[in-house]
């Protein structure tokens, strides 16, 4: 990766400041991470707040299914008890605590899920976190306008694309595999 003037005034403050220190650098370098948006630290505000999840704190179940997210928006569920275990849900409650705020992040269009068998959870499709905040929005869970101002803010700071510039960008998508659809059908 080409280093900008950016990373090179960082990657200088790290060595004056910080040498011989291990330092967690991200990017494609490092393995056993998952990538997050910027946004994350107020999604997950978001979620534990009344508006949304009532007096539950669903932000720990959600966090520990982005960290099983492989990149392909899908998650196939292991043992429940590992996944309340990890969302830190422990104790004889741990498992239902888990459940309850499953439901709530299927309930908020958080997740969608597909139930396998006599497993409730089987496949979860994590929903892109912008289209979360516009459905939820929309139905006037965000009571705070400064977390929605914050929110575009960081949205904008990070270069995360809006909500409109995703769906026009995924209209264009459609178009195309359309178009290239009725082609390859010889309609």
């Amino acid at each position: 990766m080409k280093k900008t003037g950016i990373r090179q005034r960082r990657e200088q403050l790290r060595k004056t400041h910080f040498a011989g220190e291990d330092a967690w650098l991200g990017g494609k370098d490092e393995t056993g991470w998952f990538s997050a948006p910027r946004t994350l630290p107020l999604i997950l505000d978001l979620l534990d707040s009344k508006a949304v999840s009532g007096s539950s704190r669903p932000s720990s179940a959600y966090l520990e299914l982005l960290s099983r997210h492989w990149g392909e928006g899908i998650i196939e569920m292991k043992h429940e008890g590992q996944h309340a275990y990890g969302a830190g849900h422990h104790g004889p409650r741990g498992i239902r605590t888990w459940r309850e705020h499953m439901n709530i992040l299927e309930r908020n269009g958080f997740i969608k899920n597909v139930s396998i068998g006599g497993q409730d959870y089987g496949y979860v499709l994590v929903v892109h976190p912008t289209a979360v905040v516009e459905r939820l929005r929309r139905a006037g869970k965000i009571v705070d306008p400064k977390w929605l101002v914050t929110y575009q803010d960081r949205q904008a700071e990070s270069k995360e694309p809006t909500f409109e510039a995703r769906r026009k960008a995924l209209g264009a998508v459609a178009k195309v595999i359309s178009i290239s659809s009725a082609k390859t059908s010889g309609r």
